[in-house]
């Protein structure tokens, strides 16, 4: 992205007892509130799938500008030292979160975010099913990377597609391998 060149909620619950014969033995609900929360969290922070967007992350991110075609990188986590949220380089031997498969040149014109992350998913997405078909078939997911108006207006014009396992870290790099081409 540094050079213009570079390629529903769920239903409610209620809570229902047959009257006194439970009272005692079923606490209130306002007293299991504490313990329920820690419950969500604890689901929320461990398990379930991740869906990222463009949204995730973009252009501002410290580190980001710094990632090329086909590099692995961290989500963005906030650094201490940096005072702000920044994206890590990392081999993609040694695993990483996201892996770019593709750039997109968006046409000059003024910034409308709407328009360049259309573009992004449009294009991504023809990219990504090029490469690995389909999100079934690999267990692999994609999403665009948008300059911000602040990159917009620098110049930066490049819309990254990341690739990204749903369940976890990529293990190594997940780009197929050309014919006659070793990875």
């Amino acid at each position: 992205m540094a050079t213009a060149g570079r390629p529903g909620g769920h239903p409610s619950v209620m809570w229902r007892s047959s009257g006194a014969a439970y009272a005692s033995a079923v606490p209130a609900p306002s007293a299991c509130r504490p313990l329920a929360l820690v419950v969500v969290l604890a689901v929320a922070a461990c398990g379930g799938p991740a869906h990222k967007d463009d949204a995730f992350v973009d252009a501002g991110v410290t580190g980001l500008l710094d990632i090329e075609l086909t590099e692995c990188f961290s989500d963005p986590e906030y650094s201490q030292f940096a005072g702000e949220d920044v994206v890590v380089y990392l081999p993609c031997d040694e695993g990483a979160d996201n892996q770019s498969f593709m750039f997109v040149q968006a046409p000059d014109g003024p910034w409308d975010r709407a328009a360049v992350a259309e573009l992004g998913w449009d294009e991504c997405g023809r990219g990504f099913e090029q490469q690995w078909t389909s999100q079934d078939e690999s267990g692999l997911d994609y999403y665009p990377i948008l300059p911000t108006p602040e990159t917009w207006a620098d110049g930066d014009r490049a819309v990254m597609c990341a690739v990204y396992d749903p369940d976890g870290r990529l293990e190594d790099s997940v780009l197929p391998a050309a014919d006659g081409v070793s990875q």
